[in-house]
């Protein structure tokens, strides 16, 4: 029913240039939870994804979807999305992100994006992407090319440095 639900909210993100993240549908019984997450480069504001929860609503009532009364949550991930795909990788490029090694080691810097591949490794699974670790003198900053294979999770995160020189 998941890949139902997004084929009607589709028309309704590519309108408003939001990229639907995951779609689920939880619980049981009589309140199923019906719950969406989008989101575009630079953030999705709330009257973004009201426009969607009114849009979504919508569809689902006229196509008579889901049977019984449901929940519907519509919202943007949190900094602790994980980031796993290219697409991921692309849509937050510029920002702030924590990689997390399976050795346990984690690393911190600006997202620069994902690998530009070759034709002939499109066709691998894994997805690599360039992290800028920032040093204290620019002059010192260090670019690491990072494979998914390498890591735990990849979430974006704060930079308090950059916060507090604009506070």
């Amino acid at each position: 029913m998941e890949s139902e639900i997004e084929a009607l909210l589709q028309p309704i993100t590519d309108e408003l240039g939001l990229d639907i993240l995951k779609v689920s549908i939880g619980g049981g019984g009589r309140n199923q939870l019906v719950k969406v997450v989008v989101d575009r480069p630079g953030g999705v504001n709330a009257d973004g994804l009201s426009r969607v929860s009114r849009g979504l609503a919508l569809q689902l009532d006229a196509e008579d979807l889901i049977k019984s009364a449901y929940m519907l949550e519509v919202t943007s991930p949190g900094l602790d999305w994980p980031l796993q795909s290219e697409a991921d990788f692309t849509r937050y490029q510029g920002e702030w992100i924590k990689v997390l090694f399976l050795d346990s080691t984690s690393w911190e810097g600006r997202n620069l994006g994902p690998v530009k591949r070759s034709d002939k490794e499109k066709d691998s699974m894994d997805v690599s992407f360039t992290l800028l670790i920032e040093a204290k003198k620019a002059r010192d900053n260090r670019e690491e090319v990072i494979s998914m294979a390498e890591v735990q999770k990849v979430v974006r995160a704060i930079n308090w440095a950059e916060v507090s020189r604009h506070s």
